[in-house]
């Protein structure tokens, strides 16, 4: 899809994220004057039996941060629609998840993990006395933005005290970040987004969450089997003294945590006994701002034990983006030509582009196969043709014709891409059903996806594969489809 030039009121300068739902840009409020993100869904590519459910999350999102205004909090401005596009007009944060920082194993000093705590529980503190609880508090939706200062995003799945927004007996949260109640419990308050605080906490002191393993194994341990003291899980980096703070935040039953965000709040400073930094330290804070190509998008997955709808990793977050901690080509490959490349896809997703490049050319050295997992990428056929096309203009072998064709059940060749490949109805049944186990119903949707683009058996598989964002699982899931 092209890049609109406008959405609503909006004039839409670029592209921050894509999916193959949605995309997120870049715009301007002309009345106010001011940059803002608009968050969009494609109604036309969301499943039928998914739409309600999608369309009320995104609404919800609006209704619940849209009545909060906090300087920790990212804001919503809007709702709006436009054709078959819903978009949420919202505040423009420039930042780096959380996520990011753990993926790229930064070891945050005592002082820097106070701070982003503190800042982290007054927004909460914030949110619940307006009603609000949240619900999915990750690292993925924690923004740290160039001035060390914390920022909540995504109340997609929140709670609002007053409403019916959320249905009874469903199954709300990221597995791993998830209270035992989120699971198990007949209903979920604000003590929910304590517990998934008190796991950020133990990972900035450690760098590893408390409970890991298989969605059942992690559900089971959060509800059953107390984590190991955090000075226990790491001895060099973590002292005892966070130890009992980390722990009843992290209690099974609500009554036993802290029951309110500043009462949280003031354990942990007692516990620190030093002065602490209102923004996170600038030796610490990442200076490049990471843009991905987004993979997660807004919908639901399953847990696999319960069938009820969970939320996947931050939608338009930079959660998918990996590091890029050095200028150097990846091995096997000329710079200059990796940066025409770039220049080629950057004409169509923007400055993601250089990270797409970089994580592209890190697994293969062959040119066409790079261009081709580039292309997977884009979910317009123009848009991949596009960049297909490109190939021809540098030297090496001369790609494949086309490569915008689909592959259906039983075929035996990808359209236009010259590209022999036996997908069977059997085999693209088996390796959905397994990956529905990891991401619930959305799995229809992103097999469909890959089964447009994919140019192998194996191929098929990978591209499932990159769903799921947590390497172990990405390989048992190749394991499992016997594609490893």
């Amino acid at each position: 899809m092209s890049t609109p030039p406008q959405l609503g009121k909006y004039t839409v300068s670029e592209v921050l994220g894509r999916g193959a739902m949605g995309v997120v840009y870049k715009g301007f409020d002309p009345h106010i004057r001011r940059t803002v993100a608009l968050k969009t869904i494609r109604k036309e590519l969301i499943d039928d039996d998914q739409a309600a459910t999608l369309l009320a999350r995104f609404r919800n999102e609006a209704q619940a941060a849209g009545r909060l205004s906090h300087p920790g909090i990212v804001g919503v401005y809007e709702w709006g629609e436009v054709g078959e596009i819903v978009f949420l007009a919202m505040e423009y944060v420039a930042g780096n998840s959380l996520r990011e920082y753990f993926n790229r194993g930064t070891p945050f000093e005592g002082s820097d993990a106070v701070s982003i705590m503190v800042q982290l529980l007054d927004a909460l503190h914030y949110a619940h006395e307006q009603g609000v609880w949240h619900r999915d508090i990750k690292p993925a939706n924690l923004i740290i933005m160039g001035n060390g200062k914390l920022k909540i995003a995504d109340f997609g799945i929140a709670r609002i005290e007053t409403s019916n927004l959320t249905q009874t007996g469903t199954i709300m949260g990221t597995p791993g970040y998830m209270a035992p109640e989120q699971y198990s419990g007949p209903s979920v308050d604000w003590r929910a987004d304590i517990f998934s605080a008190g796991v950020v906490m133990y990972q900035l002191l450690t760098g590893t969450r408390p409970f890991i393993g298989s969605p059942e194994s992690i559900a089971y341990k959060i509800c059953h089997v107390e984590p190991v003291l955090p000075s226990e899980a790491d001895p060099g980096r973590c002292t005892t003294q966070f130890d009992a703070v980390a722990m009843k935040a992290l209690a099974k039953k609500p009554a036993e945590r802290y029951q309110t965000a500043t009462a949280f709040r003031d354990a942990l400073l007692a516990a620190y006994a030093a002065p602490v930094s209102p923004a996170v330290s600038e030796d610490t804070v990442i200076s490049e701002l990471i843009r991905p190509s987004v993979r997660q998008e807004v919908s639901p997955s399953t847990h696999p034990s319960g069938g009820t709808p969970l939320s996947q990793p931050s939608r338009f977050s930079p959660e998918a983006a990996q590091p890029v901690t050095s200028t150097l080509p990846p091995p096997g490959w000329d710079g200059d030509l990796l940066k025409k490349i770039e220049q080629q896809l950057s004409r169509i997703v923007g400055p993601v582009a250089r990270v797409m490049v970089k994580r592209g050319a890190a697994g293969t050295t062959d040119i066409d196969r790079l261009y081709r997992a580039l292309a997977e990428n884009l979910s317009n056929a123009d848009e991949r043709a596009k960049f297909l096309a490109g190939r021809k203009e540098l030297p090496g072998v001369q790609p494949h014709e086309g490569g915008t064709g689909a592959i259906t059940s039983g075929n035996t060749q990808s359209a236009g891409t010259g590209l022999t490949v036996q997908l069977t109805a059997e085999a693209i049944e088996q390796a959905t059903r397994r990956l529905a186990a990891d991401l619930g119903p959305i799995a229809k949707v992103v097999a469909k996806k890959a089964m447009t683009q994919a140019t192998s058996h194996r191929h098929f598989h990978q591209l499932l594969a990159e769903n799921l964002t947590d390497p172990a699982e990405r390989a048992k899931f190749l394991r499992d489809l016997g594609a490893e």
